[in-house]
């Protein structure tokens, strides 16, 4: 059977760009930025279809930042449907880990060889449907998880891509080396290098300090020839909008009552972290497009 006609091959063939975030170590914002990717690619164009699949089997939060907490996964004859974030423009979906728990407390405590199943039935069943970008939200470093996913998405390696989150701090810069190495050595394409947690927003006057170190990002880019697709400071009106995504209606009426929008959008471009992150996305999908592509945010077939 070749390839493209497992069925993971036939449900990556209608999906164009895949990127896989991933950072060397934990708590540096990775799935934030997987947050951030996905909104933003989805405000890129009014025709941009986006999916986000949270392989972070153990910590699932992209639920929650997108205010689908307590959603389950619905079961339809051509397999898992994706939890819309968007409602019935269904142009933003997600599927992660967190809609098969019976209660969002409850652990994951699986070994390698259930970690690799799941990841499969991600990629073989849920019903995506033709995508632009697929944003993949991975765990910290280099485990099982990272390697069942580029083993079971091999039909598609042409459209793999990864971008890696660090922070400024030696150690986790350090991890982010290690994390480097592995892209490498899979042979993965990085995009990018984002620095998160560089400086602090104030919430009163926008200034922005530097709490820990700043450019370490930039300059370990520089050294190993990747391209720095920008920093991002800590934002208390982001961090605040994630926390209380779930208690927000992801959609909601316009005052003609005639159309429906995704709030979580509008109130995320109005974060000094949506302008910054703008020119971030503007760096990717210039990258991912091909000529003539770049000026809708949609990418050709």
């Amino acid at each position: 059977m070749a390839a493209d006609e497992t069925p993971v091959g036939r449900r990556l063939k209608a999906i164009k760009q895949i990127i896989i975030v991933c950072s060397g170590k934990g708590g540096v914002g990775k799935s934030s930025v997987s947050a951030q990717l996905a909104l933003s690619l989805y405000a890129s164009s009014p025709s941009a279809r986006v999916g986000i699949l949270d392989v972070d089997l153990t910590g699932p939060s992209i639920p929650r930042m997108l205010g689908l907490d307590g959603h389950g996964v619905l079961q339809s004859s051509e397999g898992w449907v994706p939890v819309y974030a968007d409602g019935s423009e269904a142009r933003l979906g997600c599927m992660s880990v967190g809609f098969l728990l019976k209660r969002k407390e409850d652990s994951v405590v699986w070994r390698g060889p259930k970690k690799n199943a799941m990841i499969r039935q991600f990629l073989s069943d849920v019903r995506w449907g033709e995508l632009d970008y697929l944003v993949i939200d991975t765990p910290p470093g280099t485990s099982d998880e990272h390697l069942s996913l580029l083993e079971h998405m091999a039909p598609a390696h042409s459209r793999l891509s990864a971008v890696i989150v660090t922070t400024p701090q030696a150690v986790a810069l350090m991890d982010a080396m290690k994390c480097l190495s592995f892209t490498r050595t899979v042979n993965l394409p990085v995009l990018g290098l984002i620095e998160n947690m560089s400086g602090y927003v104030c919430p009163c006057c926008g200034e922005v300090s530097n709490v820990f170190s700043t450019g370490g990002g930039e300059q370990m880019a520089k050294q190993e020839g990747l391209t720095f697709l920008g920093s991002l400071p800590v934002d208390t009106e982001l961090v605040t909008l994630l926390d209380a995504a779930e208690s927000t209606q992801a959609v909601h009426e316009l005052p003609h009552g005639t159309e429906r929008t995704f709030q979580l959008i509008e109130q995320y471009q109005r974060t000094s972290s949506s302008k910054l992150f703008k020119p971030i996305v503007d760096r990717i999908v210039g990258a991912l497009c091909g000529p003539g592509d770049v000026g809708d945010g949609t990418l050709s077939s």
